[in-house]
């Protein structure tokens, strides 16, 4: 009987070590919808498809220019276009729209820049991917060199944490790639 209570005075003891791991931070599950296309439907100087859970909201117009949020409520998610009619000075354009991209180098672990040209659609432009926890993880510019100009930024409307939204912004990129291949001037 007495070794009966030394051996559970042992496990006893043994057992009350606390010995606590702590779980790694986790993240919410993100459902994405099945991507679908169709072309915007506003009257402006230029068109493209968006798809087809995003919207556009607040568009402004005033002589020349013009600006709209293409938006995704769902995953906090807009893209900022802001349009201009070029007055021969393209040059400052570019540089405004590449001096925006680089304001993000603050945060940003690094900043690739990707040229586009749709010569049959006179489309062309630069797309900066912005990767690390800044506030915009793309940005782009198209113009027609002559007479039009348009620039993007993309926007999450949540803490810039890159691994939390990461999945988030992958899935967006295609939707704003999207939008760039099919963009048009119109006459």
């Amino acid at each position: 009987m007495k070794n009966a209570l030394i051996i559970l005075a042992l496990i006893l003891f043994a057992s009350c070590t606390d010995n606590y791991v702590p779980k790694p931070r986790g993240y919410y599950r993100i459902s994405f919808p099945d991507k679908s296309y169709h072309e915007a439907d506003k009257k402006l100087p230029y068109s493209f498809e968006i798809a087809d859970y995003s919207e556009i909201k607040e568009l402004q117009a005033d002589k020349g220019q013009s600006w709209i949020n293409v938006s995704t409520a769902k995953n906090k998610a807009d893209l900022h276009l802001s349009y201009e009619k070029l007055q021969g000075d393209l040059d400052a354009h570019i540089e405004e729209a590449r001096k925006l991209a680089y304001d993000h180098t603050i945060k940003a672990d690094a900043i690739e820049e990707r040229m586009y040209a749709n010569p049959s659609e006179q489309v062309y432009g630069i797309v900066y991917y912005i990767e690390g926890n800044a506030a915009s993880p793309m940005q782009f510019f198209l113009t027609d060199s002559t007479d039009n100009f348009i620039r993007g930024a993309f926007y999450i409307r949540e803490v810039p944490n890159i691994d939390s939204i990461k999945p988030v912004v992958n899935f967006f990129e295609e939707d704003i790639t999207h939008l760039i291949e099919t963009f048009k001037w119109e006459d």
